[in-house]
């Protein structure tokens, strides 16, 4: 089984369930194709590399284009390679759908690339709180001292000061899936997931969730 899929983040909305509102990310996962196989008397694990979002082909530089011609796939924006167990029953440029992967009501991990917030200052990017705010303070929103006197004359590595914000591959964990909306290649994982709206993620079964289960 694959042990994961790409998708594409549409935005959030609620859905209901009994008597509980649950918070839930709509993820456009309409199919991914197999592109490429590894296999384990070949390249020592096996896994399967996944296609998502088509790409004309007058886009794709020559290389590419061959690699997808081997495969006899359309030509894709973006590859990912996800490892697996038991994948002998799959073929290059077979279709996987999000129900070969994925059930109701199991977790998982969605990575993707955070908001991108451009240059911020501590207070926002590191919660500062910020000095006196009262007339003539002079230093609201600053750093305040982030060096050293004589010795050892330099500021050390790490310290929290300005900066770019955001823009940085995170993983969200144990989300779990409310519903797939198969005809519609959509999935529904509760809770928030990195990214603005259209943003390419990553979803793969729960790590924590699979070792406490072992």
């Amino acid at each position: 089984m694959i042990e994961g899929f790409i998708g594409k983040k549409l935005g959030m909305t609620r859905v209901f369930t009994g008597d509980e509102d649950l918070p839930v990310t709509v993820i456009k996962a309409d199919g991914c194709y197999i592109v490429q196989k590894k296999t384990a008397e070949k390249d020592g694990y096996e896994a399967v590399q996944l296609g998502f979002e088509e790409k004309k082909a007058k886009r794709v530089n020559k290389p590419m284009a061959e690699h997808f011609k081997k495969a006899g796939t359309p030509c894709f924006y973006h590859l990912r390679e996800f490892r697996g167990s038991g994948l002998d029953d799959l073929r290059v440029g077979q279709k996987v759908t999000l129900t070969d992967v994925f059930e109701v009501g199991e977790f998982v991990d969605v990575t993707g690339q955070s908001k991108g917030k451009g240059f911020t200052g501590v207070m926002k990017r590191w919660n500062f709180r910020g000095g006196p705010a009262s007339h003539g303070s002079m230093h609201n929103r600053a750093p305040g001292s982030i060096g050293q006197s004589s010795f050892p004359s330099r500021v050390f590595k790490g310290m929290k000061m300005a900066g770019h914000h955001g823009a940085k591959r995170v993983t969200t964990q144990n989300l779990k899936v409310v519903a797939i909306k198969e005809d519609e290649g959509l999935i529904l994982v509760r809770g928030c997931v990195p990214g603005p709206k259209g943003a390419v993620v990553v979803i793969k079964k729960s790590i924590k969730k699979r070792k406490a289960e072992e």
